[in-house]
């Protein structure tokens, strides 16, 4: 399964730290999206959209009509339970079996990750970052967890996707939404359904993944980190347990130029680091008059700075990986 992160605007044992925060605790929902959406089979008479008031920001256009997920992935019926059983289980064996057997994948404290999917307590949410280098990073990354981690519907993390790759027909988003992906719009900035979902699964103390560059790297610079990240964890009343990855051979696994097929042999590592505290820049974000715009960037500065010391590191026991 294919997956992107979110975009945001232009930029972005273990110690358990739980944290009640009593800002205005409730999701900020996004307003009504000024966007052109069309429904399947209907473009031919669909009318232009109206250009957006003097000084708004015209948001991307959505070619399929997406709304229909999002009530469905907050309230999964049975049929989705079934579906998404079998859809985790299946793309879970199959990123075992590509990543670690057909590849020679050196990994480093991925117990961190571990010991926080089965022992951190009840209702405590987890959320994981990582860098995007190819588009099967997620669920490549996965392939690395224990069978009964990562082929459990009840375990594997909620991860956004973006809308017009993973989203452009019913089929495609029938799988991806059975596969807990949530439909993003990349450009259409923070305050947008798939964000405020993140928020709400994480609430319920579920697994959400970021992808904070909001696309996938294919040059490997160093990117602004999108704004997203920060506001999912200011937002989430109960401080998330945060995990930072860095993993490098993906691309080699999975090119991001033609031919696209799966490829055997390669050498990746794979970094998990410890869990980023942010305790303090909360309490001191909410005893300070902050507005939520420079609270997000403080917060995802924070995480672009540990993602940066954690990239070093993996850089310096790949090399290590590829000399062996």
């Amino acid at each position: 399964m294919h997956r992107r992160s979110l975009r945001g605007p232009s930029n972005s044992g273990t110690t358990v730290h739980l944290i009640k925060l009593n800002h205005s605790q409730s999701v900020r929902k996004s307003p009504p999206r000024v966007l052109e959406v069309i429904s399947l089979g209907s473009s031919m008479n669909s009318k232009p959209a109206a250009p957006p008031p003097n000084g708004a920001v015209q948001q991307p256009h959505i070619p399929y009509n997406i709304d229909w997920i999002f009530p469905r992935l907050r309230r999964p019926n049975r049929l989705w339970h079934i579906a998404s059983t079998g859809v985790i289980g299946l793309v879970g064996f199959l990123s075992k079996i590509v990543i670690v057997w057909l590849n020679k994948a050196r990994v480093h404290n991925i117990d961190v990750l571990e010991t926080a999917l089965e022992n951190r307590p009840k209702g405590t949410p987890l959320l994981t970052v990582s860098n995007h280098h190819s588009c099967f990073d997620d669920p490549g990354i996965w392939g690395l967890l224990k069978l009964r981690n990562v082929c459990n519907k009840n375990v594997i993390r909620w991860s956004m996707a973006a809308h017009d790759i993973c989203f452009t027909n019913k089929a495609h988003s029938l799988f991806f939404m059975y596969g807990k992906c949530i439909p993003v719009v990349r450009g259409a900035g923070v305050y947008q359904p798939a964000v405020d979902l993140c928020i709400e699964k994480l609430k319920l103390g579920d697994w959400v993944h970021v992808f904070p560059e909001g696309k996938v790297n294919m040059t490997k610079e160093d990117l602004r980190f999108k704004w997203g990240v920060g506001r999912i964890i200011y937002e989430t009343p109960m401080l998330p347990i945060i995990i930072p990855i860095w993993h490098i051979g993906m691309d080699d696994v999975l090119p991001n130029e033609p031919p696209y097929y799966l490829r055997m042999g390669k050498k990746l590592t794979y970094n998990f680091g410890k869990p980023i505290d942010l305790a303090a820049v909360m309490e001191r974000l909410r005893s300070s008059p902050v507005n939520e715009e420079e609270a997000r960037k403080i917060i995802t500065d924070r995480i672009q700075q540990e993602m940066m010391l954690l990239k070093q590191e993996t850089e310096r026991l790949h090399s290590e990986h590829v000399k062996s």
